[in-house]
């Protein structure tokens, strides 16, 4: 008999999910509370409390919570402070959503008397590593049940299977295919896995893309958006102050209109294995460029190169699950006293899958000189001939080295 009483389920209502939900009642015998966060991700989450009272759950431990605004303020936002970009290209997504899912879980676990949290994550795949990291930094006596490395219904098929043998709905969509594609969606991005996916050499088909149009079939016609900042965080588009998350729908509402964000990566998972995923972006793409256009003009250029080359750790620390981790909270304290000064707006312009920078200023922050960076007459204000000595002290000790090729040549 397992000493789990009670255990917190992160729930969608959808197969997989629904599936663990009888499964825990069943092998582990125990009460289920179900946790369904609504991230942004576009879709009718009342459904999962139906469904979790068809299958025995008091409505009192159902939980359905709105966390759009915290996650994109607490968590897109300090991520994009950093530009974190994980292996040169993906915007992380998925990775930065898990923290607060797997905080808010171990939150319900403290407040019900749960005595362990579940989670719908594959062992082959990075999110059993998110939740699970996120889970022991928070609370290290949380025990963790994590179904897909315990049972045998290792399949679509045998899942279904367990569906109709123990009377768990599931909508037609589900029993004649629906998509083909294993999706992951939160108000940053979509991602898309599986199937026709799998092979890396095959087009992604042009019909799986949800959030934006195709570039081709994108207006004719430029679009220019003013983005404003304030300590390296976005605050209004177009003069428009609006919320955290209101400000990322607006991005997205914009790139996806523009064909902007899609992104089709091999990368190297946690766990060690290459996965083919699809994702769109659109809003953290022009976020992205932005930020970093609002730095280049506000940012110290030491400051700025340092931020470039802790950036691929700050991006892998995420990726692989350590949110919650000490040096992550470390580099976040670095990166935060970074932003204090970038301020101003930057004008941009969306063509057709592109996001290309057109302007920029701060009025409190700047550090560009136009007395200096002018090719015109400086009237003084840069000496040229400081150059000549500044040339000599860095290529000394080349000269050095080329000298002594010579003498042993």
């Amino acid at each position: 008999m397992s000493d789990i009483k009670k255990v917190v389920l992160a729930y969608s209502g959808g197969l997989d999910t629904s599936v663990i939900l009888k499964w825990l009642q069943d092998v582990y015998q125990c009460e289920v509370v179900t946790f369904t966060a609504d991230l942004g991700q576009n879709e009718e989450l009342e459904p999962a409390r139906a469904k979790a009272l068809k299958l025995g759950i008091k409505p009192e431990n159902i939980h359905i919570e709105d966390l759009c605004e915290e996650f994109v303020r607490d968590y897109v936002f300090p991520m994009f402070r950093a530009n974190a970009v994980y292996e040169g290209e993906y915007l992380l997504g998925t990775s930065i959503a898990r923290p607060l899912i797997a905080k808010r879980m171990v939150e319900i676990a403290k407040q019900t008397g749960a005595q362990a949290v579940c989670h719908g994550a594959t062992g082959k795949g990075n999110d059993q590593v998110r939740f699970e990291l996120g889970a022991y930094a928070l609370n290290p006596n949380i025990k963790i049940i994590a179904p897909w490395r315990e049972w045998d219904l290792l399949s679509r098929e045998k899942l279904l299977a367990y569906a109709e043998k123990h009377g768990i709905p599931i909508e037609m969509k589900h029993k004649q295919g629906g998509s083909p594609y294993s999706m992951d969606a939160n108000m940053l991005h979509i991602s898309y896995e599986g199937r026709h996916l799998e092979d890396p050499s095959a087009e992604a088909e042009a019909s799986m893309w949800r959030w934006t149009v195709s570039p081709e079939a994108a207006p004719d016609k430029a679009e220019y958006v003013d983005l404003e900042f304030a300590k390296g965080d976005l605050v209004a588009i177009n003069g428009e102050r609006m919320s955290a998350d209101k400000l990322l729908r607006k991005l997205n509402e914009l790139g996806g209109k523009h064909g902007i964000g899609r992104l089709d990566l091999v990368e190297n998972r946690y766990v060690g294995m290459k996965s083919r995923g699809c994702y769109e972006t659109p809003g953290g793409t022009i976020l992205l460029k932005a930020h970093r256009a609002m730095e280049s003009i506000t940012l110290d250029r030491e400051v700025a190169h340092l931020k470039d080359d802790l950036m691929p750790r700050y991006a892998s620390l995420i990726y692989n699950g350590y949110w919650w981790a000490p040096e992550r909270i470390a580099l976040q304290a670095l990166i935060d006293h970074t932003q204090q000064n970038v301020n101003g707006w930057v004008r941009l312009k969306l063509y057709k899958g592109n996001v290309v920078v057109v302007g920029r200023d701060s009025k409190t922050d700047s550090l560009f000189d136009p007395t200096i960076a002018t090719f015109e007459d400086d009237a003084g204000a840069f000496d040229q001939k400081d150059a000549g000595g500044f040339i000599k002290l860095n290529a000394l000790r080349m000269r050095i080295a080329a000298n002594h090729r010579a003498r042993k040549g």
